[in-house]
């Protein structure tokens, strides 16, 4: 039976894009990403719980997010697919460290719900996809204004 490690997250950027250029010529794109979920406590009080995921990008989506840089900045909506990937290193102190990234296959920025600019890396085409694309517009929330039912909460 196959298995399957895919991640997908639609959040704000935590700061803008870090690039780092290897001796090699390699790229790394690193960045952090927030999502938060929100919901009513017991008291009936909206919660906002936020998660924080660290995004890192190699190769070709590297060199494209590095070349178009400004596009992308802290605070900006992003919709992203790729890999959880944990890695181990030692500290300065001798201890060993695990770290979980996000390995970044897609990276699409959200502008008002109606356009967006995207970023992707396909091991097959070995080549980023068109730069810009259109995202559907949202559909209206039918329950938008509607009170949460005291019933519903998540414990």
């Amino acid at each position: 039976m196959a298995s399957l490690n895919k991640v997908i997250l639609i959040g704000r950027l935590g700061k803008d894009p870090e690039i780092t250029t290897f001796e090699s010529g390699n790229r790394k794109m690193s960045v952090t990403l927030a999502t938060t979920e929100r919901y009513r406590d017991r008291d009936n009080n909206w919660v906002d719980q936020t998660e924080w995921h660290n995004l890192v990008a190699w190769g070709n989506l590297a060199n494209d997010i590095a070349e178009k840089r400004r596009n992308y900045a802290k605070g900006d909506m992003m919709y992203v697919e790729g890999r959880l990937r944990t890695r181990q290193y030692t500290d300065n102190q001798g201890i060993n460290r695990y770290v979980t990234e996000i390995q970044v296959d897609k990276l699409m920025q959200l502008v008002s719900g109606h356009q967006a600019t995207q970023s992707s890396y396909s091991p097959a085409s070995q080549a980023p996809q068109e730069p810009v694309v259109q995202a559907p517009a949202p559909a209206p929330d039918p329950f938008a204004n509607q009170p949460m039912p005291s019933d519903d909460l998540p414990f």
